[in-house]
């Protein structure tokens, strides 16, 4: 049985969070908390000596003058409380979606900045779902936690003056009073807890939910829906969710029922006593009109200050383990050094990356990608990896370039251990077009350059001259000045996976770092354009190390070696006729592959017939 969990954090720990967020970015909110307070719980004051009040007057038979008076004093202060409350409300829902967003903005931080194998892992996924729910709207706790230590400091304010009201009370009604709300908030604290014991359960539902959803109407998936006939599948699943859903909500109401339950038990029984004692009082003691009618209501106020307390603490602390998942998920632990570390060596005369003896698996993967390989990628060296699918080719990259530490081994650069650096000082030796395009929806010079300011146009064209795209940008109206991507601006165009991939190549090159990875960088493009970046491979490369993965053997020529990989291991390593003599896995990759392309082949031949068909 897996143990129970415990929030990082208690409701006063995530309190103080949310005083140190107001205080570095909106103070007011805090400020206003105990101003609607104090208005609010004046009024619920007023409300209760208005009605003994007058009667005390009407009792003592004053003039009608002082009656007058005394409702136009009552009147004049619940007016002018209740206008301060609703402004000052009104003042407070500004800054505290002020807070809302730094917080939303501190898990978008995270998501943007962790380390990569935290976006691997299905916990951090589901930590994140979670903590996304927490900031999603203006009843989320990291906003509604204000609304609730509003509630309390007006009901501690409220305990406190009906406290000294009842003071001529025995005391224990008082204690009967106390003690049966007390028994109810530590109960209910128990029983409440339940969500948080099962938040994983619920994030896992929200994710698959937030998926279906997504899948289903983006425009990525629409003709894939609409071809193969996905909808009803879809809606199948999506249906089959929705029950577990619906069933796990079953589930958690019928717990949080017994809370309800707990309080009505409790009320009655408190309430009972109460009202017993008071009629006792006015029956036998000889209490006044005006005093009865001040104690019933004070007694009943007393019990609602009392109950209200509790109750708002109880709900601070089921919304504080809902902020705690958002402080747990802000503070998720790191794998990579990115707030200290060793400076990144000289390279003025290069990089040299050295894998040694290391072995690498996926999380939750039996099957080692690699064991105990060793890799020297040599400074201003044209490296290139191939291999068949699953190799591991991707993988090699990613351990170079620090996306990935591996399990036994070290990755050095000019001979020291990568994990000794800041790997966001790291990351900037690299320049890399990835199989994932990352396109942001602004001017197409900004998506070359990364950036909006101080922009350097000619460096601009000069990529986009290397990578192919100068023809392409100059026919645009807009030229560097347009727009890419229609889901922001609405005279936005769409590049092709081909211009797309030019795109990402010019974006490479523009930030010019001394290690370029090319992951599969012409899958998209036609033969002639290929071609052309092959052509120009020397000139984007000169002065850098680069990494070149292609299923295309024929790319690999313009390389100064070229890795097979196979089986976990580099299987065979040298120039590309080099490795055409040996005869071995690359050889028979490429015969296969060239003979697509040669007339006169079986292969070639195969390809014409069911072109022809």
């Amino acid at each position: 049985m897996k143990p129970k969990q415990k929030p990082t954090y208690n409701m006063w720990q995530n309190t103080g969070f949310m005083l140190r967020l107001a205080w570095k970015n909106c103070r007011s909110v805090p400020a206003l908390c105990i101003a609607i307070a104090l208005a609010s719980a004046g009024k619920t004051v007023v409300q209760l000596l208005i009605a003994p009040g007058i009667l005390s007057k009407v009792e003592s038979r004053s003039p009608i003058s002082e009656l007058l008076i005394a409702i136009v004093l009552f009147s004049g202060a619940l007016f002018l409380l209740s206008g301060l409350e609703a402004f000052f409300r009104l003042n407070s829902s500004f800054g505290r979606i002020e807070l809302r967003s730094r917080c939303i903005q501190m898990i978008v931080d995270k998501v943007a900045s962790t380390s990569y194998p935290n976006t691997m892992d299905t916990a951090f996924l589901n930590m994140r779902s979670k903590a996304d729910e927490a900031c999603s709207n203006n009843s989320s706790p990291t906003q509604h936690i204000w609304d609730i230590w509003t509630d309390i400091i007006t009901n501690l304010i409220g305990f406190a003056v009906y406290l000294v009201l009842l003071s001529g009370l025995h005391p224990l009604l008082l204690l009967v009073v106390v003690g049966t709300t007390a028994a109810g908030y530590f109960i209910n604290q128990r029983i409440n807890g339940w969500g948080y014991r099962h938040k994983e359960e619920y994030a896992a539902y929200w994710k698959q939910i937030d998926y279906l959803q997504h899948t289903g109407t983006n425009r990525e998936g629409a003709k894939d829906i609409r071809i193969f006939g996905l909808r009803n599948w879809l809606d199948e699943i999506w249906n089959r969710t929705i029950t577990l859903y619906r069933g796990f909500l079953e589930r958690r109401e019928k717990v949080y029922l017994w809370t309800n339950i707990v309080d009505l038990l409790l009320s009655l029984c408190r309430n009972g006593i109460a009202y017993a004692y008071l009629l006792w009082l006015a029956l036998s003691q000889g209490m006044s009109a005006a005093q009865f009618l001040l104690y019933f209501g004070a007694v009943s106020g007393f019990t609602q200050w009392v109950t209200g307390i509790l109750d708002q603490f109880t709900q601070l602390y089921r919304e504080s383990l809902d902020l705690s998942t958002v402080r747990e998920f802000i503070d998720w632990p790191e794998p990579f050094n990115f707030q200290k570390g060793d400076p990144i060596p000289d390279g003025s005369k290069g990089y040299e990356i050295t894998l040694e003896d290391v072995s690498y698996h996926y999380p939750g993967s039996d099957r080692a990608i690699f064991s105990h390989l060793n890799l020297t990628i040599h400074r201003g060296e044209k490296l290139a990896v191939v291999g068949l699918n699953g190799a591991g080719k991707t993988t090699l990259v990613k351990l170079a370039c620090g996306f990935l530490d591996p399990d036994e081994g070290r990755v050095l650069l000019n001979g020291q251990d990568i994990r000794r650096f800041n790997r966001r000082e790291y990351y900037t030796l690299f320049s890399a077009v990835f199989q994932d395009f990352s396109v942001v929806e602004a001017t197409l010079e900004e998506n070359v350059a990364q950036k909006m300011e101080k922009i350097d146009e000619q460096k601009v064209w000069r990529c986009l001259e290397e990578a192919g795209l100068t023809e392409k940008v100059r026919s645009l109206p807009q030229g560097l000045q347009t727009h890419i991507g229609r889901r922001v601006f609405e005279d936005g165009i769409e590049l092709s996976g081909g211009e797309t991939q030019r795109l990402m190549l010019a974006r490479a090159l523009y930030k010019d770092g001394p290690v370029l990875l090319l992951d599969e960088p012409t899958a998209a493009l036609d033969p002639i354009a290929e071609n052309d970046i092959y052509q120009k491979y020397n000139e984007m490369t000169a002065g850098r190390t680069s990494i070149f993965i292609s299923h295309r053997l024929a790319s690999t020529r313009f390389c100064d070696r070229i890795l097979y990989l196979a089986d976990g291991k580099i299987a065979e390593e040298g120039t590309h006729d080099s490795l055409l003599k040996m005869g071995g896995g690359y050889a028979h990759l490429y015969e296969i592959q060239s003979q697509y392309y040669q007339e006169g082949s079986e292969y070639h031949g195969k390809a014409a017939e069911n072109i022809l068909r």
